[in-house]
């Protein structure tokens, strides 16, 4: 298939913010007085939204998960979102992406202020036509509410025209309620079989598959 445009996800699909959201989580948390060790059990923060995330894993009320927020904010906004870096080869394949005049959109939960800062941290910035995520009032933090952002900005009509990708199945989620095409990639900290259960039309080891798929 051949797609226009292309929406990617963020986290775990750009970029390994592994360090740098457990880092701030582990900050938000110890404001309630739970202490974790172990870093690999709190990876599951990577890719939903965050006060879903705190509610669903530790049982936060909502109020309570706003709060969370806050707290993470204050050490993410200062350092976290710099703990992380570009995955292997993905500028390349981007320039790829680009050379061949596809449009280029993230779509990410994470606030699109802190999406835009990383991206220009990381030089990637220039790759995308658009940077859409979440607003800091926690409004559009769901992915199928991002999608949809940029499916009515960018006037896009035909959605066989467009291919999400990402690497948790809230992206595929996502894409499914508009019947979008997607592509799950397995280098970052989703597995085959959360995207097999989502139902992406593919799944890829690597991010450079990812142009054989949509050129």
């Amino acid at each position: 298939m051949s797609y226009q445009y292309l929406l990617f996800d963020l986290d775990g699909t750009l970029t390994d913010p592994g360090i740098g959201i457990t880092n701030a989580v582990m900050y938000a948390l110890k404001k309630f007085n739970i202490t974790v060790n172990d870093r690999a059990s709190l990876y599951k923060f990577i890719g939903p939204p965050l006060i879903e995330s705190f509610m669903e894993f530790y049982g936060f009320t909502k109020e309570d998960a706003m709060k969370a927020v806050i707290y993470y904010r204050e050490y993410y906004n200062d350092k976290g979102l710099f703990e992380n870096k570009p995955y292997d080869g993905i500028d390349n394949v981007l320039q790829e992406l680009k050379d061949a005049n596809k449009t280029l959109i993230v779509a990410t939960s994470k606030p699109t202020i802190m999406a835009e800062r990383i991206l220009k941290h990381f030089g990637l910035d220039s790759y995308f036509t658009d940077i859409v995520g979440s607003n800091m009032d926690n409004t559009r933090t769901k992915k199928h509410e991002v999608i949809e952002y940029v499916l009515e900005s960018h006037h896009i009509t035909d959605l066989h025209d467009a291919i999400m990708i990402g690497d948790r199945k809230h992206d595929i989620n996502g894409a499914n309620v508009f019947g979008l095409d997607s592509i799950g990639v397995l280098y970052g900290y989703g597995d085959r079989e959360e995207h097999l259960e989502a139902g992406a039309t593919y799944i890829v080891k690597e991010a450079k598959e990812i142009v054989s798929l949509v050129i």
